[in-house]
């Protein structure tokens, strides 16, 4: 296990002073946060503190108002639409708190479309998926719909999909917010030891204190600020 309580020396994503607003909401005023390759970062605070949309940010899903957000020296917040879409198609999976799966689709094409977006053929895509199903122990499900599996089977059929690529970053929001206790750590446990065999780093939205705890560092926002930067243990 080990710790770590500042930013790292050559952040791999960094937001810059970023602020955001929804209307009249002020989401973000100011944060900043930097990731390092291979690190798993905790993003913490109540409800409303502005962690969702810091995430959007980072994933170049919404652009923020001010200051500045980059990925290997690039502006992504400068980037045009289809350079964005390209990044989060193959450098950045994005996994949300109810794993938004396409109920229409197996699990194993729903692990393989990030492929077939990307132009690989079907066998091929299949074949990568039934892997990736298999590393987080869900193989089993393959020919499954989401409606037929679990909450916490479905999530771990969404972590798959996220990670099928091989992106640099995950971005996880709230992936247990849905699960019980039980299935939360299995889920945890399965995306903590996937990250570590595929040298992914991982943004991880929370406000559970246990989850945050599978982390190498937490930073926690309020009222859409960074106010701390506490070292957390990773398990």
């Amino acid at each position: 296990m080990s710790t770590a309580s500042a930013a790292p020396d050559t952040p791999l994503l960094e937001a810059r002073h970023v602020s955001k607003a929804h209307g009249a909401t002020r989401a973000l005023r100011g944060a900043s946060v930097a990731l390092g390759a291979g690190e798993i970062l905790a993003v913490t605070g109540p409800s409303g503190s502005g962690k969702s949309t810091l995430l959007h940010c980072l994933a170049g899903i919404v652009r923020p108002d001010a200051g500045e957000v980059h990925y290997r020296g690039e502006r992504v917040d400068r980037l045009p639409e289809h350079r964005l879409s390209e990044l989060r198609r193959t450098g950045f999976g994005v996994v949300f708190q109810f794993g938004q799966l396409i109920p229409e689709l197996t699990a194993l094409d729903n692990v393989g479309l990030p492929l077939l977006l990307a132009g690989r053929g079907r066998g091929e895509a299949r074949a990568a998926a039934g892997e990736w199903l298999e590393r987080f122990g869900v193989l089993g499900q393959g020919e499954l719909r989401p409606g037929e599996m679990s909450g916490g089977q479905a999530q771990r059929v969404a972590l798959a999909r996220a990670l099928v690529t091989s992106p640099a970053v995950v971005f996880a929001d709230e992936p247990t917010g849905a699960l019980d206790s039980l299935a939360g750590e299995q889920v945890m446990t399965a995306l903590v030891r996937t990250a570590r065999e595929a040298g992914t780093a991982v943004v991880l939205i929370t406000h559970d204190a246990r989850v945050a705890a599978y982390a190498d560092r937490e930073v926690a926002l309020h009222d859409g600020t960074v106010v701390s930067r506490d070292a957390a243990v990773a398990l």
